[in-house]
């Protein structure tokens, strides 16, 4: 990209010119739309840090987006903690759409000129798709009368009436628009234009309660497909192999696993009628689903390895239960009012066999492919701590009503996910082998010598039930005791970077559980790239996973000190 070269070539000469303007002074006349609390930002052609860092001063969580890596580099040598650096340009912007990020504001300063006219209405649309409710967008306009420079930097003729015309279409209001002079060159004027969002908080959430409350339903199969894609869109959001415009793609697979895990216990421990008629039975329980009794639901992790006859009764049930979600409850929830389903899947023929196989993301494939909307998929994930009691509410009354004479609704302890219990003892032991091995360790968040060790959840287990190798590090007991739920903070996350990093390389990269760390990386942390397994690209990951589970879920954030 041609501009993108200009910013290489200049990207000192640029740093200094920018860092000798405040950001306050050029985003002054704007500043009092800010959100009243500080979120979630993104700063898209954040250049060297300088307005990223401005509003990660004033308490936001920002997401710097530059596609220049010499201004990038820059930038991240004085970037503040709170502020994650981004390679991503506009107008598709698909690395930062794949982090399924929600914002406060996006602040689009100096840049808009850039884009193609051709490009800008598809630009504006995924702008406005990736702010929240209420979120504010900013976008300067550059006039300049300079036509060599315009060329040589390849800014494009832009204008109000423009964006007005975009707002207008995408139903978003403009708040407000200035116009000014620049600072210090008189060939060039500015307009800001102030956009908002619309406040209603719903993204696809009454699609949703329609199915969840109104849908007729025969069985607990569409609840059960749809809890299973809420955890899935939380918990693994990784998982997602491919996006477009309208929707995404997930392995069928994982759909078919996740079915397994939840309707294991209910029918083979507790033994829940699933629908009005014993006599029909259910379409997916069959030989190898009964088989799978005395496997637990933390044994059907990602990551986990079978042979023998065990590998072919697990695809067998996968199986079983993908080709039931594609005939029954992914065929028969539809939009409101038509015929149309809601999702769209394909299964593939998968022959069963002794193995072994291993449940990674290219097994999870070999079922099909399982295509959900895009934006649907977005509120899965984002309102997943709201949408399954939600769910489990419906669900437990659906088994009420179905039940003979005097059946009671059942404890809420039954619909329990299996692994959704706090573990720890995998990494108990590996602390134990290489303290054998005559290795100390330090606590990642104080950096003391450890003698009294506890294991913490980086993320707390009580807001987000993930027990993967990244996320639980070494910590002196007293400073895990003061951690307690809360989220460490982007300074924190700073400060230890290091020491994390140096944990997973010598605790997991250097062991046999390699494997197992870098899969489970993969699929439960938001993807950045097709393929990224080095230390680093895992630790940039958490912390847009950091970023995302403070915004959606508003977590106290804590620091050592």
């Amino acid at each position: 990209m041609k501009s993108v070269r200009y910013y290489n070539e200049h990207a000192q000469e640029l740093n200094e010119f920018y860092s000798g303007i405040s950001s306050i002074t050029v985003h002054s006349p704007w500043k009092r739309h800010l959100p009243q609390r500080a979120g979630l930002a993104c700063d898209i052609g954040a250049g060297t840090g300088r307005d990223a860092n401005w509003l990660a001063e004033q308490g936001w969580d920002v997401i710097a987006v530059e596609p220049s890596d010499a201004m990038r580099d820059i930038a991240i040598t004085n970037s503040h903690p709170n502020v994650t650096w981004l390679n991503d340009a506009l107008p598709k912007l698909d690395t930062l759409r794949n982090l399924g990020h929600r914002f406060d504001l996006i602040l689009l300063s100096a840049v808009w000129m850039h884009v193609t006219p051709s490009q800008r209405e598809r630009a504006f649309r995924i702008l406005t798709e990736l702010l929240g409710p209420g979120g504010v967008l900013v976008i300067s306009l550059r006039h300049s009368t300079d036509e060599v420079e315009n060329q040589q930097r390849t800014f494009h003729p832009v204008s109000v009436n423009e964006l007005e015309l975009y707002a207008q279409q995408r139903a978003v209001s403009v708040a407000e628009c200035y116009k000014h002079a620049d600072l210090s060159r008189k060939h060039v004027t500015w307009e800001t234009v102030v956009l908002r969002m619309p406040d209603d908080g719903t993204g696809s959430l009454p699609l949703l309660r329609h199915v969840i409350v109104n849908d007729n339903k025969s069985s607990s199969y569409k609840l059960g497909l749809l809890r299973a894609l809420t955890r899935i869109a939380e918990c693994a959001p990784g998982i997602v192999q491919t996006r477009d415009e309208d929707s995404i793609d997930i392995p069928f697979g994982i759909v078919g696993l996740y079915w397994l895990k939840q309707y294991k216990p209910l029918v083979l421990t507790h033994e829940i009628q699933q629908h009005p008629n014993l006599k029909l039975g259910m379409g997916f329980a069959k030989a190898d689903f009964y088989a799978l009794r005395d496997v637990s639901g933390y044994d059907l992790r990602i990551g986990a390895r079978f042979q023998g006859e065990l590998a072919s009764v697990v695809t067998g049930a996968i199986r079983d239960a993908c080709v039931n979600i594609a005939a029954m409850p992914a065929r028969y929830i539809t939009y409101p009012g038509q015929n149309r389903p809601l999702f769209d899947c394909e299964t593939k023929t998968v022959r069963k066999g002794p193995g072994p196989i291993v449940l990674d993301v290219s097994y999870l494939q070999q079922f099909g492919t399982f295509r959900v909307p895009r934006q649907l998929w977005q509120t899965l994930g984002q309102y997943a701590c709201w949408l399954e009691p939600a769910i489990l509410r419906e669900w437990s009354g659906l088994t009420q009503r179905w039940g003979v004479g005097e059946y009671a609704r059942p404890d809420p302890g039954v619909f329990d996910w299996e692994e959704g219990r706090r573990d720890t003892s995998l990494v108990a032991r590996r602390i134990h082998a290489m303290h054998d091995n005559g290795e100390h360790l330090n606590c990642v968040w104080s950096d003391r010598r450890l003698r009294n060790v506890h294991i913490d959840h980086c993320f707390p287990w009580s807001r987000w039930f993930n027990n993967d190798l990244w996320n639980l590090l070494p910590t002196n007991a007293q400073v895990n005791i003061s951690k307690g739920d809360k989220l460490p903070s982007g300074q924190l996350m700073h400060e230890a970077r290091k020491r994390i990093e140096h944990w997973w390389q010598s605790a997991y990269v250097e062991s046999d559980l390699a494997e197992r760390f870098m899969l489970e990386a993969e699929v439960s942390l938001p993807k950045l790239t097709s393929k990224y397994y080095s230390i680093g690209h895992i630790y940039d990951a958490v912390l847009h996973q950091r970023a995302r589970l403070k915004a959606d879920q508003q977590l106290v954030e804590w620091s050592f000190r």
